[in-house]
């Protein structure tokens, strides 16, 4: 199996990057992974210097053989092991849902203990799950922090151990590189942070001779649309008109079926409110599309 170092980290997701490794379809991988503070904050007190051009650093990018435009690469997620036993999470006046309310800059260590996360006297099961996977995009440069059509920071809980990603590709080999891995995660991610720890995330790359339009999951039982967009709303249509699309083509709809069929098995949902772009996902039961 071959492995990314920790040290082979970007900070924007580019049309020309350089990968440090290559991989054939159906090969598995190993990245080691920082957690999106870039192991900077070590006690409570290190936000005082903390480097912000260090934040969302995310290993790769790799280079998958056979991966061309216009098909899309599929990352089957093995497994994440958490290569600490602390995470930490931050709120920062400016950001996050309430960032008009928080003041100042305040991080918090979180010991992980016995398959939990520890919050004061509360225990939280680790959800493990991966905050930044993306490929090179088509055009424009986009920093790691950033989620669009190329996946990136989509902080979509569903990407986790089982699961399957689908990306876009728009330039030759992928470019596939991951990172901001989570010990746990609500949905919207509310205060800009989430239990933040470095990682070790296993996965087995594919190719598919199909295109999608935007980055997508498949669990056990159900298929997600990511769409990460400007405003919410926005993404919110985007994500449904995906979704509608992806119904009247399986069950051979006409749109406006496929239309009121979703209002009543489709559930549209908030991955994260607090990047640049927003991240909404509709659900959609696999029953319906197979």
């Amino acid at each position: 199996m071959k492995i990314v170092p920790k040290s082979d980290v970007i900070y924007a997701f580019s049309p020309h990057m350089k990968p440090v490794l290559s991989v054939r379809p159906g090969e598995t991988v190993q990245f080691e992974t920082l957690d999106a503070l870039g192991g900077q904050i070590q006690n409570e007190k290190d936000v005082m210097n903390l480097d912000f051009s260090k934040v969302n650093p995310a290993t790769g990018p790799v280079f998958v053989e056979g991966a061309e435009a216009g098909k899309t690469l599929v990352v089957e997620i093995n497994d994440i092991r958490i290569s600490s036993n602390r995470g930490v999470i931050v709120a920062e006046e400016g950001f996050g849902v309430l960032r008009d309310i928080v003041k100042g800059f305040r991080a918090k260590i979180l010991p992980i203990r016995d398959g939990n996360v520890l919050f004061n006297d509360l225990s939280i099961p680790v959800r493990p799950m991966i905050g930044v996977i993306g490929v090179a995009p088509q055009e424009e440069e986009f920093p790691t922090g950033t989620a669009h059509r190329h996946g990136g920071n989509m902080d979509t809980k569903e990407i986790t151990i089982g699961s399957k990603v689908y990306l876009p590709i728009f330039q030759e080999g992928a470019l596939l590189a991951l990172g901001d891995v989570h010990a746990v995660m609500g949905d919207g991610e509310v205060c800009v942070s989430a239990c933040e720890v470095p990682a070790i995330v296993t996965v087995k790359v594919d190719v598919l001779v199909r295109t999608i339009e935007w980055p997508m999951v498949e669990t056990d039982r159900d298929f997600y649309v990511l769409v990460s967009l400007p405003g919410l709303e926005k993404a919110c249509e985007e994500a449904t008109r995906v979704a509608v699309k992806m119904l009247s083509e399986a069950r051979k709809l006409s749109f406006e079926d496929a239309y009121m069929l979703a209002s009543l098995i489709v559930d549209v949902g908030i991955s994260q409110l607090v990047d640049p772009n927003l991240t909404a996902k509709a659900r959609i039961p696999k029953s319906f599309l197979l």
